[in-house]
């Protein structure tokens, strides 16, 4: 039975390649018929952040990335919150300990600053605790037994470090990146127990992983380099390690780079699923417009293709497609054009009535209140093929609402024509005596006009439509005439005739 895991940490708001992970989890788990778990790793408590946890659930909900085992669901491989797992790691360290695989380590800050700056002076780019300086720090290894025991009473800086051994290779098989090893000079001695008998990350995550028996660990391209040393202590603990999978990196738009938060306000676009809010705001996608479903289509491709050409896929149809072996190495750059231009496919292929749920917030805000169904039902028929996102249907549509302000006004002065304004008073007139305004009759009263009258369709509409909308990019005029009614249609383009006039 398939069993994968989530794992963020409460330090801040869910970042964009989180979700990916997430959703992959969640695709593979269901594809296999299998379960998928949120653990939250909240074992370092100096980086903790209030309401994150409660951040990444909303996300996570919004999204309709169901998990099956969560803190507030439970199951039963609970606690699903490491900081309420903590008596279950002293064992496993303890165990590593007698085993002679980790070591008591009592460095204080001032001697690792003093190893780190001897490693400078060495011309060693990074500073690493591990078997070339173990011996002249201040530990279990290089202390006496006395020495030890005398300082382990008296419980100052004292850590457990996991010992790395010498002279070997640690390799594993990756699905994603194949065979990969890692030569044990390269790794440190980390830290996995801290002096408050709370893990690090690495000791709490093979610990759980193995209880919780994940079958998968399917996770970021940054962890990579330390599942080495998460293959070392499941062989010290003499467990079965679990499959993993290493997702390629989310890029910048510019293609180089990991994609971070930063990146979000310096080219304009969210990061995050949901706004987030602390010393500084963060944009949401949410927030900003975009559907949860868009959003994970697109997310899905950053790093997987199906093989095919087909690129909107339903929930349903990803999980039939889905594929670890699919998943490739090399990093995907996050394209904000694509995003948009998922979401807007999906809101042309939305039915009206959830386009109102998803945009009634957007109109309340706007003050856009008060308006039946059936027009903004009308509306969105309008309106739906031209925006990429929720929030474009009020900041483009705007003039749906309230009086248009002439925004086209070069357009307006080049084509505006005193002899014509005769012509604007007679279809005036015309529109006002037809018993039917729907979107055909009015189009046949103008249409008619014009060609009655020998004129040129650009003599009249753009002027027609700048009157009604004030400006030249909204939808199709003789709709908009015909949702807006007669008195309100009549009412615009007489006054927006005389504010074209005095331009």
């Amino acid at each position: 039975m398939v069993r994968v895991r989530f794992a963020p940490s409460p330090t801040g708001p869910l970042h964009i390649g989180g979700v990916r992970t997430a959703l992959y989890n969640y695709l593979f788990a269901k594809k296999m018929g299998g379960t998928f778990i949120l653990r939250i790793e909240d074992t370092d408590r100096t980086r903790f952040v209030p309401g994150a946890e409660e951040y990444i659930m909303e996300s996570l909900d919004w999204l309709g990335i169901q998990t099956d085992e969560n803190p507030v669901k439970g199951g039963e491989f609970g606690p699903y919150r490491q900081s309420e797992r903590k008596d279950l790691y002293k064992q496993y360290a303890m165990k590593m300990l007698e085993d002679g695989n980790a070591y008591y380590a009592f460095d204080s800050a001032e001697d690792l600053d003093r190893m780190r700056e001897e490693a400078k002076e060495n011309g060693k780019h990074v500073a690493k605790y591990d078997a070339t300086v173990r011996m002249q720090m201040k530990n279990s290894l290089s202390l006496s037994a006395e020495d030890t025991a005398a300082l382990l009473e008296k419980g100052e800086n004292v850590v457990v470090r996991l010992k790395i051994p010498a002279d070997r290779r640690i390799g594993f098989s990756d699905i994603v990146r194949g065979e990969v090893s890692f030569d044990a000079k390269e790794l440190d001695d980390k830290v996995i127990l801290k002096g408050d008998d709370m893990p690090t990350y690495h000791l709490a995550n093979i610990v759980d992983d193995h209880l919780m028996e994940i079958t998968h660990v399917i996770r970021g391209e940054e962890w990579l380099s330390s599942t080495a040393h998460h293959i070392l202590m499941y062989e010290f603990m003499g467990w079965e390690p679990p499959k993993f999978v290493h997702l390629p990196l989310i890029l910048k738009p510019v293609g180089q780079g990991k994609l971070s938060k930063r990146d979000g306000a310096k080219f304009g676009f969210p990061v995050f699923p949901l706004e987030w809010k602390a010393e500084e705001t963060y944009a949401g996608f949410r927030e900003d417009g975009f559907d949860a479903d868009a959003l994970k289509n697109f997310l899905a491709f950053l790093g997987w293709n199906p093989g095919t050409e087909q690129e909107m896929f339903t929930m349903e149809e990803l999980t039939a497609a889905f594929n670890l072996e699919k998943i490739v190495k090399s990093g995907a750059r996050f394209d904000i054009d694509k995003v948009r231009w998922f979401n807007q496919q999906y809101i042309i292929d939305k039915p009206n009535p959830e386009i109102a749920k998803q945009i009634s917030s957007h109109l309340s805000k706007a003050g856009y209140t008060g308006y039946s169904d059936a027009f903004i039902d009308g509306f969105i028929t309008l309106m739906k093929e031209r925006v990429e996102s929720y929030n474009e249907f009020t900041s483009k549509g705007y003039y749906f609402f309230e009086g248009p302000k002439i925004e086209d006004e070069k357009v307006a002065r080049k084509k505006w024509k005193d002899e014509n304004e005769e012509h604007f008073v007679a279809i005036s007139k015309a529109l006002d005596a037809s018993a039917n305004f729907d979107t055909e009759t009015v189009q046949g009263i103008v249409k008619g006009y014009i060609g009655d009258n020998e004129l040129s369709f650009g003599a009249i509409l753009p002027i027609l439509r700048i009157a009604i909308s004030g400006t030249m990019k909204g939808p199709d005029i003789f709709g908009m005439i015909s949702l807006l009614g007669k008195e309100e249609s009549l009412a615009r383009l007489s006054t927006g005739i005389e504010k074209i006039k005095s331009l």
